[in-house]
C-alpha cells in the first residue's frame, strides 16, 4: 500500500492499531506517522516500531492520505478545528471514538469530506482485533476496500450500519475488559486452590483463547460447544450450575446494555 496513514492520538487504542499495522507488514514504517501531546507515548512508539512521530497535529494532517482520529470524544472539536483546513483534498478521516457520529464529525469539518466511523478494540495489538466500519456517502468502494484492508491487517472487521455502532461498543469495543476480568477471576480461583500465579494466568488465558477460536472456526452455537464439555454428573456441569446460580449471564447482558446505553448518551452529548 502506497498511502500514508496518520494517527492523531497514540494512546492505548491508537498504539494498538499502529502496532497491528506495523506488525502485519501491510505498510512500511515510513508510511506511518503519529502525533500525540505525550512525549512518553511518542518515544515508546518510535522505539518499538520505528515510525515517524511528532507533537504537531498539523504535520500529520498535512501528510496523511488516511487520517485516524484516536483522541477522546471531548477533544474532537478542538482537534478538528485545528486541522480541518490543512488536510489533503481526498483524505479519508477515520474516527474511532465512542459517541462520535458521522453527522457530528461532518459538521465539525464544515466541508465535504470522506469519513469512516469505526470501533476497533485493543486486541488489535496482537493481530486479533475486531472492528466495525461505517462509511459516509462520500467514501467510494475503492476507499472502503483500502480501509477494510487496514483494519483486517490487525484482526477482523465487519461493515455495519451506523445504528449498530453503540451496541458494537458494548459487545466488542469495551468487552476485552470484561474478558480480562473473567481471566483474572479464573486465575484467582486457581491460585486459591494452590496453583502458582504465573501458571494460573497461562491456563486461564489459553482456555479462553482456545474456546473463542472454537466458536469462530467450528461455526457451532456456543451452547452446543458448552454441552460438549458438560458430561452427565460431571465436574463441569456442577460448575456451570454454580455460574448460573450466581447470575453470570445476566451480569454480562446487563454490562453490555449499560455500555451501549452510555455510548448512545455520548452520541447525544457530542
Amino acid at each position: 500500500m502506497s498511502k500514508i496513514v496518520g494517527f492523531i492520538g497514540s494512546g492505548n487504542m491508537g498504539g494498538a492499531m499502529i502496532g497491528g499495522i506495523v506488525n502485519s507488514h501491510l505498510l512500511s514504517v515510513q508510511k506511518v506517522i503519529a502525533a500525540d501531546p505525550s512525549g512518553t507515548c511518542l518515544n515508546r512508539l518510535k522505539k518499538k516500531y520505528g515510525i515517524e512521530v511528532t507533537e504537531d497535529n498539523l504535520e500529520v494532517s498535512r501528510q496523511a492520505d488516511i487520517l485516524f482520529l484516536a483522541v477522546k470524544p471531548g477533544n474532537y472539536p478542538q482537534v478538528i478545528k485545528q486541522i480541518k483546513d490543512n488536510t489533503k483534498e481526498h483524505v479519508i478521516i477515520v474516527t474511532i471514538a465512542a459517541g462520535q457520529s458521522i453527522k457530528t464529525t461532518e459538521a465539525l469539518f464544515e466541508k465535504n469530506i470522506k469519513i469512516v466511523r469505526a470501533m476497533p478494540n485493543t486486541p488489535a495489538m496482537v493481530g486479533e482485533g475486531m472492528s466495525a466500519i461505517c462509511p459516509n456517502s462520500r467514501v467510494e468502494q475503492e476507499d472502503l476496500e483500502v480501509i477494510t484492508e487496514i483494519f483486517n491487517s490487525f484482526g477482523k472487521s465487519e461493515i455495519v450500519g451506523e445504528y449498530l455502532m453503540d451496541v458494537v461498543t458494548g459487545v466488542s469495543g469495551s468487552s476485552p475488559a470484561y474478558v480480562y476480568l473473567f481471566i483474572e477471576a479464573l486465575a484467582d480461583a486457581a491460585v486459591a486452590e494452590g496453583m502458582p500465579r504465573e501458571k494460573a494466568y497461562k491456563f486461564a488465558a489459553q482456555a479462553v483463547y482456545g474456546s473463542a477460536k472454537m466458536v469462530l472456526e467450528t461455526g457451532e452455537h456456543p451452547g452446543v460447544l458448552k454441552d460438549m464439555v458438560c458430561s452427565p454428573g460431571g465436574t463441569t456441569i456442577d460448575a456451570v450450575c454454580e455460574l448460573e446460580k450466581n447470575g453470570l449471564r445476566s451480569a454480562v447482558i446487563s454490562a453490555v446494555k449499560v455500555c451501549t446505553k452510555k455510548s448512545k448518551a455520548m452520541n447525544e452529548k457530542y
